[in-house]
């Protein structure tokens, strides 16, 4: 059992209580006491909001339930589906014209556009590989995956042939991004001394080892060592080309983290703590060797007249609290109940963050006083104003000014993307980020209409109507507003991290479709992606958009209209939703990881959060209330495809098997988050999950 410590009538995990006091309010110059006295009473008056807010989302829910029970197998009329969801407040009135106010925003988010990393706060070594992919070599990012078309490198050493395309492709890419005068190709070139840009503006300087450019707002430093192995039989001496990459890297304390309880929070707390002042550190072993890593130091560089500047060496970091829907044992409430989790999170990871904004970190990680923080999972306009009063409460117990904390919305519910608008306008002068996340909004769609029918196969949700009226909404809406050249308007995130080549084909669509920022899965993605920022002026695409799809097209619900599956298709469905569920689960039980490339039906390895989860559990779900599935074939495909998870899992040690093991945690919180799953709140996963990694842990897990 946890041993509190009392702090201003709340019990507090120990660890957590001295991290705030021993690390983190004396350098604000802040009494403990008093900190908690004020913690204590900024709970009493949001925690009963929080709750009221949830009650009025089951309230809705029940009510869009009940509407469609009433009419089940009748067509959905838009015009009347519309008004009933305005007579029960699910929309609301369209807020009148308005543009952001939000100041004092890096440009990092305001007027540059990059890839965007999202990285588990739990990891430290994670945690620095991403914060450290602000610059990441182009060179070992080709030569390193399939983004390069050319056989793949041969074992046994450095691989010359394959070097030699690595290098084309790389001289390809400074011929676009940075033109040599006169039509000369980078291939030509002759040495450092030798370049002559066809626009002179594009030089920005020397750096210790190389020469700095700028192309669309992002900086590439060329390397030149002709003593290096590559530079020494490179003509021109070039040993590789550094791409700026992940501009922005969100540090997770959501969807990508399994914190249940006070020791995961700490550690989570204690992680943002090492970012924020600098000294993060992670020791590790490879191939016999310990390796220490740490963050990177700025890029330093010499301007033509001989001024000395510097460029950021790390990622712009936001922190992503959780949503409104859960509570943490990490504190308890003077009744007992527990703290709610989102509500912590403000308080805390902006305490830390206070931090960076007054000049205890080794670097500045905000160069304009803020501190970035997204906000998952709101539902509509009003959950997005308590958020708002909630950072005004907040900035007033650190003293610090107003509009310092910033909010980034993730438009991933269906009542926020029906209103966002509204969703913007409550949050209107410390907005700094809207994205569009597939799987979430999916899970969402699935739950609100549940009771109106069985849903189209998850794989045709790609190509459904409320899609893409979503993704175009979205990227309309906030250009409408404002966004462009003060926010960051997102993309989702690039799933598959070993499939490089394709991601180099198909993620460029995000920038035409007016995204600044996009997701991707890796330091070396980042990179990669960083190239279609150069092809393409997401800041000149957005001036040619701005029409805003119907609502109606948003509110097209996805049903399968009286489609009649195969048992074949059936069990096709159930199994690929069941080996993804079951291979996510069995590592967020039992090894409390929260994300990590899990290998999918056909063994792709694809990065798996609880978004996945809630999709696939939910689908499943679904089918089988209105009977396309039944018991029985559901549990025919978790246990045949526990066997396959099983296989994949094969060589980890710590691995625990499911099959034969169908009363263990994992199995059983497999099976509740379908069986049950149209009973948890809004389709999340955390409930069930949280509930059987406690288990987990309290046997010893």
């Amino acid at each position: 059992m946890t041993q509190y410590t009392t702090r201003a009538g709340l019990q507090v995990f120990p660890g957590l209580a001295a991290l705030l006091e021993q690390q983190v309010l004396p350098a604000l110059g802040q009494d403990a006491a008093a900190f908690w006295q004020g913690f204590a009473a900024l709970l009493e008056r949001f925690a009963p909001e929080n709750r009221a807010l949830l009650a009025r989302r089951e309230a809705l829910q029940q009510q869009i339930d009940a509407w469609h029970i009433e009419r089940r197998g009748k067509p959905v009329d838009p015009g009347e589906y519309r008004q009933f969801l305005e007579s029960i407040g699910y929309l609301v009135p369209e807020p009148g014209e308005f543009i952001i106010g939000t100041e004092n925003v890096d440009d990092e988010i305001s007027t540059m556009a990059g890839p965007q990393l999202v990285v588990p706060i739990l990891n430290a070594r994670f945690l620095l590989n991403a914060a450290n992919a602000r610059w990441g070599s182009l060179y070992d990012a080709l030569y390193g995956t399939d983004a390069l078309d050319a056989p793949p490198a041969r074992p046994g050493g450095y691989d010359e042939q394959r070097g030699a395309a690595v290098i084309a492709r790389a001289r390809a890419f400074l011929d676009q991004a940075l033109p040599l005068a006169g039509g000369t190709s980078w291939a030509e070139l002759a040495g450092p001394d030798s370049i002559e840009l066809a626009d002179p503006a594009q030089y920005l300087g020397e750096t210790e080892k190389g020469r700095l450019f700028k192309n669309n707002g992002l900086h590439v430093e060329v390397v030149f060592d002709p003593a290096s192995p590559i530079g020494s039989g490179d003509p021109a001496g070039i040993a590789d080309v550094l791409c700026e990459s992940a501009l922005t890297t969100i540090c997770d304390c959501e969807d990508s983290v399994a914190a249940v309880d006070g020791e995961d929070k700490t550690l989570a707390y204690r992680n943002w703590l090492g970012l924020m002042r600098g000294d993060l550190e992670e020791s590790f072993d490879k191939g016999g060797r310990t390796l220490t890593r740490r963050l990177e130091d700025d890029k330093r560089y010499t301007a033509p007249d001989g001024s000395e500047h510097t460029l950021p060496g790390r990622s712009l970091l936001f922190v992503r609290n959780v949503g409104h829907l859960m509570t943490n044992p990490a504190i308890l409430l003077g009744d007992g109940s527990e703290v709610p989790e989102g509500i912590m999170d403000a308080v805390f990871t902006s305490a830390i963050g206070a931090l960076d904004v007054r000049g205890h970190g080794r670097w500045t990680n905000s160069r304009h006083g803020s501190i970035y923080i997204v906000k998952p999972k709101q539902h509509g306009p009003e959950e997005c104003r308590f958020t708002n009063d909630l950072f005004n409460a907040v900035e007033d117990l650190l003293e610090l000014p107003r509009y310092t904390v910033k909010v980034g919305v993730m438009d991933e519910e269906r009542r926020t993307s029906a209103n966002l608008a509204a969703c913007i306008h409550a949050v209107k002068d410390r907005i700094v980020f809207i994205n569009t996340g597939f799987l979430d909004r999916t899970g969402d769609e699935i739950h609100t209409s549940m009771q109106a029918g069985p849903m189209i196969r998850k794989g045709a949700m790609k190509t459904s109507g409320w899609l893409a009226a979503y993704e175009k909404r979205n990227v309309a809406i906030g250009l409408k507003h404002g966004l462009s050249g003060r926010a960051q308007i997102g993309k989702g995130m690039w799933a598959a991290p070993d499939l490089m080549g394709q991601m180099m084909v198909e993620k460029i669509g995000h920038l035409k479709a007016g995204a600044n920022t996009a997701w991707v899965p890796s330091p070396t993605a980042a990179t990669l992606h960083a190239l279609h920022y150069h092809q393409c002026d997401v800041f000149e695409v957005q001036q040619g958009l701005g029409e805003i799809p119907p609502l109606d097209d948003l509110l097209a619900i996805p049903l399968a209209d009286g489609t009649n599956w195969s048992e074949e298709e059936v069990r096709e469905e159930l199994d690929n939703n069941a080996q993804g569920l079951l291979g996510y689960v069995v590592r967020w039980i039992d090894a409390g990881v929260g994300c990590s490339k899990v290998p999918d039906i056909n063994d792709v390895g694809l990065m798996e959060d609880r978004a996945t989860l809630r999709i696939s559990s939910q689908h499943m779900a679904n089918w089988l209330l209105h009977g396309v599935a039944t018991r029985e074939q559901v549990m025919d495909s978790l246990r045949r495809m526990a066997a396959k998870v099983d296989a994949q899992n094969a060589g980890d040690p710590a691995y625990v098997p499911l099959v034969g093991n169908e009363d263990g945690a994992a199995f059983r919180a497999a099976c509740d988050l379908v069986f049950n799953g149209v009973e948890q709140p809004s389709g999340y996963t955390e409930p069930l999950l949280h509930q059987w990694r406690l288990a987990k842990k309290a046997a010893g897990g």
